[in-house]
């Protein structure tokens, strides 16, 4: 989906989103228990900060209020192969066959096939056939590469499972995030999953749904805050750096997304009756934006689709009122999208705050409210 916006600020760099960030503030571990974050809250019209904790952000929220979430689960994307040789190929003997091939799937391509990143990418071919073994060695998957894909991808086309979901809960492993520089422990197929996930399809947590417990929800219920979900299932762009100078050149992959009929009227009631939307997440506030460019003017409706939607300074906002987000990575579009939201400079002084004050940041980090 291309921005139809206008007045965008194209002389904008990439590198216009930077800030110096020590390696000691990057969160490697979940907090102790769930929900005790701190919590940065600022005002974006005066860039005003508070600290506080996330257990209190429920009393920040108004009666009235709409908090949508992200339901996407995060299945263990990540994948050990083998290889074998292809029946069409008489070089493929010349290669290591014995050696594993890491497979990270980014996206369903139907059919059973699957986007996929394949480390490494360069030794295997179109053709190629890969075998995902069991830790007792049992063959619980076998694919084939059919094609290249965009961005350095492959496609996959796997052959038919009795429960393929079941199986990669078998072999796979939690797709954590580069900047988590360990491998995945058992501690993540909890935590780095939101306590309200349902849809599964994410390689990536919605990461600022990952602060709220039972409890907390419980709380925000009880004050008279409508909740409401829909569905952004986050793929191969989280990982992805942006490799352009200005930010009109970046260009985003693409994510299917899901907004049900009972989450569209609740938008469309809170927008008549003026009443405050909060995003938990900017993948809430990509997927309502983005519906809304789609609606035009009117009403929000029940949808499906994909979209690729790059939200930077000077894009109108026509959903979203408040959010909750977790700090993102530098130059990242993520940042330009908080930024948008309350300003390039009100954003990057609450980042130089929150490392002055020794936040944690990135997926198991802390969170700002940025009302």
């Amino acid at each position: 989906m291309s921005l139809p916006e206008s007045g965008l600020q194209s002389s904008l760099r990439v590198a216009d989103f930077d800030f110096d960030l020590p390696e000691e503030l990057i969160a490697q571990h979940p907090p102790a228990e769930r929900g005790q974050s701190r919590m940065l809250v600022m005002d974006r019209a005066n860039g005003k900060l508070r600290d506080r904790r996330f257990s209190e952000f429920p009393a920040l929220l108004r009666p009235g209020d709409l908090l949508v979430l992200n339901d996407s689960r995060v299945i263990p994307a990540r994948l050990y192969a083998k290889r074998t040789k292809a029946p069409d190929r008489h070089d493929a003997g010349d290669q290591d066959q014995s050696a594993m091939v890491e497979v990270l799937l980014t996206e369903p391509a139907g059919a059973g096939a699957w986007k996929a990143l394949v480390k490494p990418g360069r030794k295997v071919g179109i053709g190629e056939r890969l075998v995902f073994p069991t830790a007792s060695g049992q063959i619980a998957l076998e694919a084939e590469v059919v094609e290249w894909g965009g961005f350095g991808e492959r496609v996959l086309r796997f052959a038919p499972a009795e429960d393929f979901y079941a199986a990669l809960e078998q072999i796979g492993h939690i797709p954590l995030p580069p900047y988590i520089r360990r491998e995945d422990a058992i501690e993540d197929r909890e935590r780095y999953q939101t306590v309200f996930a349902q849809e599964r399809g994410s390689v990536a947590a919605p990461t600022a749904g990952l602060h709220f417990t039972s409890s907390v929800l419980e709380a925000i219920a009880a004050r008279g805050v409508e909740i409401a979900h829909v569905t952004l299932h986050v793929g191969l762009g989280t990982f992805a750096p942006l490799r352009v100078g200005r930010i009109d050149e970046v260009r985003l992959h693409c994510e299917s997304y899901s907004i049900p009929a009972a989450t569209a009227e609740a938008v469309n009631r809170a927008r008549q009756e003026r009443r405050r939307i909060v995003a938990v997440g900017t993948t809430v506030v990509r997927t309502l934006e983005a519906a809304a460019i789609e609606a035009d003017e009117g009403s929000l409706p029940p949808h499906s689709g994909k979209t690729d939607i790059f939200i930077q300074p000077g894009f109108q906002f026509r959903i979203v009122n408040a959010l909750l987000t977790n700090f993102h990575t530098p130059k990242s579009s993520l940042l330009i999208l908080v930024s948008a939201f309350a300003g390039r400079e009100h954003v990057l002084a609450a980042y130089t705050h929150a490392v002055a004050k020794s936040y944690r940041f990135f997926s198991y980090g802390d969170c700002m409210f940025l009302t």
